[in-house]
């Protein structure tokens, strides 16, 4: 099977060399340089399937590549005008890329120091475009190899490596083109609802009545928490699938504790084993063979934490399947996720913190044998390919949660990511924005950054505005570095503390919104967290908004430090809180007109979490009519796939003063039987609600 996928992958590329181009979909067209060799690229690791040939090249397709190779190495480049451009995924700066240079080749980059924070610990070889009238573009470089990509009248990819093709999509709008990236590239599988909650991590929780003290606080305070992390110090001298048996002497003990309280944990494995002969994974690895190779085909040796280490060699099925499976006696432990971090692969002392340019990759399933300069971008892609698995194959009744710092354009398939480590600073609160829209608009949709900063001493107001700020994000985690102030919500008084709880008591409460944006990302790709400018594409003074952001199609959010400071949509918007009183922190909501957004009540972690009881809000239409969605299933496991779940559509109708407010299942074999609803509107700021009643249909007079 392998030999016949990799002939027709080659046949194909030899094709296509001949036509240059060629439709791969609908508005979706593949171009070939001169002298492509399959190769050095194929089989990609970008595109969920080969990009098959559906028909010759639109001889009226506009938007082409010039291809040139000029000094050893290749380039492809687009005039592209006066457009404005977005993606290359995650980078550090504003929400426009017009003028910047990203690097594509991940680097482990603290504080975003190092090149200005353009190249940082994924690469993404896309850029999306928008057209002064609104329509849209995307370019993705289909190409491993170091490289950078320069975003300006004339976008061009570059690369070290031979030369590579190109994907071209056009769109009448942005959400047009997200949606053919999604099906070229894939999309995210549905997360395990707990993953949506809040999460507390810090370098690091130890021993483990620590953790058990921190999860007791968070339900003797009554903050809403659903996840607590470890990072490297539970393992035994930082060896990884090992725990330390002094700090962790029973994690089986320890994890059933832990969910006794209704908490998940997720702990870090890095990528690196520790040389040291009496250690399995070290053992199995020289044993076998399964290592990256330095040029004369040892070994390589490098330094992380545990001090000298080796490199697994994932480009290789067999390594990949290995990996897997050193998970089955981890997982039993009651892990229930994994963080793959310092994939870079971070090498301390290293050219670049990184492996040298020649070591040696095996390849396999069709990839040809190559140097670290061609499969650097894919160790973290294809690492938590492998942990993925494992983490299936453990459980594999469970929904897998993997969490990487290294991906590349593709690995949205395999696990989250977050935006690496940043710093207790106010402009990197700021900055989180737009880093976390692009990501979004690079089909990463389930990201955010560390809240609170990972480096550097946080602050009381600092903490407060950026938890205010991040539970909006898809990806809710406050982490913090190994001697730093402790950044839990209570670790600045009870001032603070308030702030957060009430934060986090709002990501609670919408997490029937969030759970079906998830459940339609997973479908479509488009963006949970969205830029202003997806509302309206044709609104150009939308284009470098990103202070504010809209959660789905619905739901307006301006940080409070942002406030009166943001271009704003058109239309009208209905500004709402969700609180009594204003703690001067919270961010502020408005609901689009003519939507109608699920609300639950009020719990401290998601296995409490139930939708028997519902409220609405509706800001209707000048009809009175108001529409949202509601997804439901049984928040983790896979039933959903064959029908356990239940989607509606909320329909809202005005008679009078009365509002109808209505549940209609559109698809899925759930029912919910039971159910009690109540409608919120929208007058001067308040939320004004209705009685409760029971029923998937009431009527409310206002």
């Amino acid at each position: 099977m392998k030999t016949f996928l990799t002939t027709a992958l080659l046949l194909c590329a030899a094709v296509c060399k001949a036509q240059s181009g060629y439709m791969a979909a609908d508005s979706v067209a593949m171009f070939y340089p001169d002298h492509f060799d399959a190769s050095q690229h194929l089989p990609s690791p970008i595109f969920e399937r080969e990009p098959a040939f559906c028909s010759p090249l639109d001889s009226q397709w506009q938007l082409r590549p010039t291809f040139r190779t000029e000094g050893g190495k290749s380039y492809a480049s687009f005039s592209v005008g006066d457009a404005d451009l977005y993606g290359c995924g995650e980078v550090y700066g504003g929400l426009k890329r017009n003028g910047d240079t990203v690097g594509l080749y991940n680097k482990d980059n603290g504080a975003y120091a190092a090149e200005g924070g353009k190249r940082l610990y994924q690469s993404h070889p896309w850029v999306l475009g928008v057209r002064k009238d609104g329509t849209a573009f995307g370019l993705i470089a289909d190409n491993t190899w170091r490289g950078k990509v320069t975003l300006r009248s004339t976008v061009t990819f570059e690369s070290e490596g031979p030369a590579f093709r190109v994907a071209v999509m056009e769109g009448k709008t942005p959400a047009d083109v997200l949606r053919r990236l999604a099906r070229l590239i894939g999309t995210i599988d549905l997360p395990p609802l707990w993953a949506l909650g809040y999460q507390q991590c810090r370098f690091s929780y130890f021993p483990d009545s620590r953790v058990l003290e921190v999860g007791r606080t968070f339900r003797q305070k009554h903050i809403p928490c659903d996840v607590v992390w470890m990072d490297i110090d539970y393992m035994d001298g930082y060896r990884i699938f090992t725990f330390d048996k002094q700090k962790f002497p029973d994690p089986k003990g320890f994890n059933e504790k832990m969910h006794q309280m209704k908490l998940k944990t997720v702990f870090m494995i890095d990528p690196a084993p520790k040389v040291d002969s009496t250690y399995f994974v070290y053992r199995q690895a020289i044993e076998n063979g399964y290592c990256v190779a330095d040029s004369h085909g040892k070994p390589y040796v490098g330094n992380m934490w545990p001090g000298k280490v080796v490199f697994p060699d994932f480009t290789r099925p067999e390594v990949r399947s290995w990996w897997s499976g050193l998970y089955k006696d981890f997982m039993a432990t009651g892990v229930d996720g994994v963080w793959n971090d310092v994939n870079e692969p971070q090498n301390s002392g290293g050219p670049d913190s990184t492996l040298p340019d020649d070591c040696r990759h095996g390849g396999g399933d069709g990839s040809a044998p190559g140097p670290h300069l061609r499969y650097h971008n894919l160790y973290g892609y294809n690492m938590i390919r492998a942990t993925r698995d494992g983490i299936m194959q453990a459980n594999p009744t469970r929904r897998p949660f993997v969490l990487s710092r290294a991906n590349f354009l593709g690995g949205q398939r395999y696990g989250a990511t977050w935006t690496g480590d940043n710093c207790s600073r106010d402009d990197h609160m700021r900055v989180s924005i737009p880093m976390t829209l692009n990501m979004g608009l690079t089909c990463q949709p389930f990201n955010g950054p560390d809240i609170g900063g990972f480096l550097d001493n946080c602050t009381p107001e600092l903490l407060a505005d950026w938890t205010a700020q991040g539970v909006y994000f898809p990806f809710v985690r406050n982490h913090a570095c190994a001697g730093t102030k402790d950044q839990e919500p209570w670790a600045f008084g009870k001032a603070t503390e308030d702030v957060c709880r009430t934060a986090i008591n709002r990501r609670y409460r919408l997490l029937p919104y969030y759970y079906t944006l998830f459940r339609q990302t997973s479908l479509d790709g488009m963006p949970i967290m969205r830029p202003l400018f997806l509302s309206n594409p044709k609104d150009t003074t939308l284009r470098s908004e990103d202070r504010a952001f809209t959660i789905g199609s619905d739901l307006l959010v301006v940080p409070r430090w942002a406030e009166g400071k943001t271009a704003m949509p058109s239309g009208r918007w209905a500004q709402f809180r969700m609180e009594d009183s204003d703690d001067g922190h919270q961010a502020l909501l408005s609901l689009r007109e003519g939507a109608a957004l699920p609300l639950a009540n009020l719990y401290e972690n998601t296995v409490d979490y139930r939708t028997d009881s519902l409220t609405v809000i509706v800001n209707p239409d000048a009809s009175g009519a108001a529409r949202g969605q509601l997804y439901e299933d049984s928040g983790d496991g896979f039933g959903y796939r064959s029908g356990d779940y239940a989607q509606y559509d909320i329909l809202c109708t005005k008679a009078g003063r009365k509002l109808r407010l209505s549940l209609r299942q559109t698809s899925g074999n759930r029912r919910h039987e039971g159910r009690t609803l109540r409608v919120a509107v929208i007058r001067k700021g308040r939320l004004v609600y209705s009685p409760w009643m029971k029923g998937e249909s009431v009527e409310a007079k206002f």
